[in-house]
Formats: structure tokens, sequence, C-alpha cells
């Protein structure tokens, strides 16, 4: 069995590194799906096959948004530069530039709260407003 996700010997990875890997490649796995489903989608004129592909892909959407809250709750310093572009009105691109410097200070990523350190407060409990 291959594990074409790491990069690393597995071996030598914490467990926490690998089940992110994990996630990731599912992540990945869910948006080609969608992709694929969409596709599908513009192409088919049996409305009862429209429906349950439809159907399939909200189940990928489910399983895309599981994956991504899970990686983003073990990173605190990519929910917080998500933070500043997901569901936010205005240029998508300026949106991520500056919440990539408001993060990271303005000096580019930094290795901070990597993913193996779960210790961070994932912001869980407290008001909406204040999660990081």
């Amino acid at each position: 069995m291959g594990f074409d996700q790491y990069h690393e010997p597995p071996q030598e990875l914490p467990a926490k590194t690998r089940t992110f890997a994990r996630l990731c490649a599912s992540l990945t796995e869910e948006a080609e799906a969608i992709g694929w489903y969409e596709q599908r989608l513009a192409v088919e004129s049996d409305t009862e096959a429209l429906a349950i592909m439809r159907d399939a892909q909200g189940e990928e959407f489910k399983h895309f948004s599981m994956d991504l809250e899970f990686l983003l709750r073990r990173t605190p310093l990519w929910r917080e530069i998500a933070q500043g572009i997901l569901f936010q009105a205005g240029d998508i691109v300026e949106r991520g530039e500056a919440s990539e410097a408001e993060a990271t200070g303005g000096g580019g990523s930094e290795d901070r709260d990597s993913p193996g350190d779960y210790s961070a407060s994932l912001g869980i409990g407290g008001d909406a407003g204040s999660v990081r």
C-alpha cells in the first residue's frame, strides 16, 4: 500500500502529523469528487440521475467541510488566516494578503502553530467573534 501523502518517512513522523496528512489527503479527494460531480451535472440530461448526483455532491460538500474544519481546528495560524478570507466581502486576493500579513505580523509565514501543536486554543466555547 502506497502512502503518497507522506514526503518524509512515515515511521519518523509523529502520529499527529500522520493524522494531519491523512486529513489533507481526504480534503483533496473530496475536492476532486466535487469537481467530478460538477462536470457530470453539467452534461447529464436525465432528471432522476441529476437528482442523485446533486445529492451525492452534497455529501462531498459536507465531507470537504468536515475535513477542513478538523484541519483548521488543529492549525490556529491557518484558521486565523482563513477567517480573514472566508465568508468576507471584498476582493479575495486583497483579503488574503491582508489576513496573512495580520496573522503573521506582516513578515510572511512563520513556523507558529504547526499542525503537530494541538495545544493551542481552538477558540471553542467562546463567542463566535473571538474564535481563533
